[in-house]
């Protein structure tokens, strides 16, 4: 199964449960860049006050202008944007039990400001922390692949360039995609749909560190395996094309490993 997401900074919880429960991540870089997104800016959450947020920005300039591609964006002083981002992380987490080894955690994202890209930055802090988290996946970068043009037509591309049997499609993605390349290919689409309560009610909007600073990386680890092996609440997964009408129940062992999902855990299947 994988998972195709631009480099986000400092991800949501939502986004890095996503990839977690993906075995690649593909980082798709070589898109338009987006100003006012999570590319290069983190929602934080005060640690005893999770009401009191506040953006943490990557200051960023556009060679290119609106086209520019998210991999070639600048970081606009690499040095200020470094020591910001250690102060407000610092201040606002600094107190927690957790932070010792979170900071350490990060330091290789504090490094890859001497990059002076946006989206190295963006890429190393994720990556970070899916290993703090134990994920054991692969990372690909889209522009080393080739694709046909196309949104859906170029998802279904780097989907099979992993040899992936299922793509997992988060809420968003959804609303737009369009299942037919993905079918052609004879790839599953799975709809990420994490829970809505506990630690997952701000889940799509802080990012990820206010639960690892709160709970530790061990409880937030344990939250995520607990997800991505089909325990709990159920992600809604999307059946392909060949799969008619509506199906409420448990599937086959061996349909189960076809599809690239847990055959121990029950899930509905929609097909339109």
């Amino acid at each position: 199964m994988c998972a195709i997401h631009q480099p986000n900074f400092l991800p949501r919880l939502t986004t890095l449960a996503k990839l977690f429960a993906a075995d690649y991540w593909i980082v798709l870089d070589n898109v338009q860049f987006t100003r006012r997104d999570y590319q290069h800016r983190a929602r934080l959450a005060n640690l005893h006050d999770p009401a009191g947020q506040q953006w943490l920005t990557i200051p960023t300039r556009l060679p290119s202008g609106r086209p520019t591609l998210i991999r070639d964006a600048v970081i606009d002083d690499s040095d200020l944007a470094r020591r910001r981002t250690a102060g407000m992380l610092r201040q606002h987490y600094g107190a927690s039990p957790h932070w010792p080894a979170l900071a350490e955690a990060l330091d290789p994202v504090l490094d890859a400001f001497d990059s002076g890209k946006t989206a190295t930055v963006a890429e190393t802090s994720t990556r970070v922390l899916l290993d703090l988290l134990g994920w054991k996946g692969q990372v690909v970068t889209s522009s080393r692949l080739t694709t046909r043009p196309g949104r859906s037509v170029r998802l279904a591309d780097l989907s099979a360039a992993t040899g992936a049997r299922a793509y997992l499609c988060g809420t968003g993605g959804m609303t737009y995609l369009d299942p037919a390349p993905f079918t052609v290919q004879n790839i599953a689409v799975a709809s990420f749909r994490p829970p809505t309560t506990g630690i997952w009610s701000s889940g799509r909007r802080l990012s990820a560190l206010w639960a690892l600073v709160t709970l530790g990386p061990d409880a937030v680890a344990a939250c995520l395996r607990a997800l991505a092996a089909g325990s709990g609440r159920q992600p809604e997964r999307a059946a392909p094309s060949s799969w008619r009408g509506t199906y409420h129940g448990t599937w086959p062992r061996q349909d189960f490993r076809e599809a690239g999902m847990s055959p121990h855990a029950p899930v509905t299947l929609c097909h339109g």
